[in-house]
């Protein structure tokens, strides 16, 4: 008797995700500018479980909101998802992703964690919450609030 193979399952998404995101970076060691110059980037090098998984729920043209977390510590452009999470090729071990954005457009004023703090309905997001996330989901509503403080 031969069985039948199911076909592999298609990644999971978490209840309520709305395909928006927020990534971190350190403005000294990639900053915005270089973003753009470069025309994208291969977001990899993320070490962090939960990061890790956030990545690979990530699909190609999700929109995504960079951070620069250094001094300013303020969202101050806007990428897109280029190639969805793919093996990360400085991993040494396997099961680490990346994803590849490209640069969409700059914010016309950065939007600072202080005035996201002080925006009641921002104060639940994982941002505000749980800081030291370099990846993370964002609802809807949040992505879009943030996104009209920046103009």
């Amino acid at each position: 008797m031969k069985t039948q193979r199911k076909p592999a399952a298609a990644p999971q998404e978490a209840p309520g995700l709305s395909g928006r995101w927020l990534v971190k970076q350190e403005p000294e060691t990639y900053p915005w500018g270089a973003f753009v110059e470069d025309g994208g980037a291969s977001w990899d090098g993320v070490r962090n479980f939960q990061a890790r998984n956030n990545l690979r729920l990530m699909r190609a043209g999700d929109p995504v909101l960079f951070y620069s977390s250094g001094g300013s510590k303020s969202v101050v452009g806007i990428a897109v998802v280029s190639k969805a999470a793919y093996p990360d090729p400085t991993a040494d071990e396997p099961g680490w992703v990346s994803v590849r954005l490209r640069p969409a457009r700059a914010l016309e004023r950065p939007v600072t964690l202080a005035q996201i703090k002080a925006t009641p309905s921002l104060s639940s997001i994982l941002l505000v919450r749980n800081s030291r996330l370099s990846v993370m989901p964002l609802p809807l509503d949040a992505f879009d609030t943030i996104i009209s403080m920046g103009g």
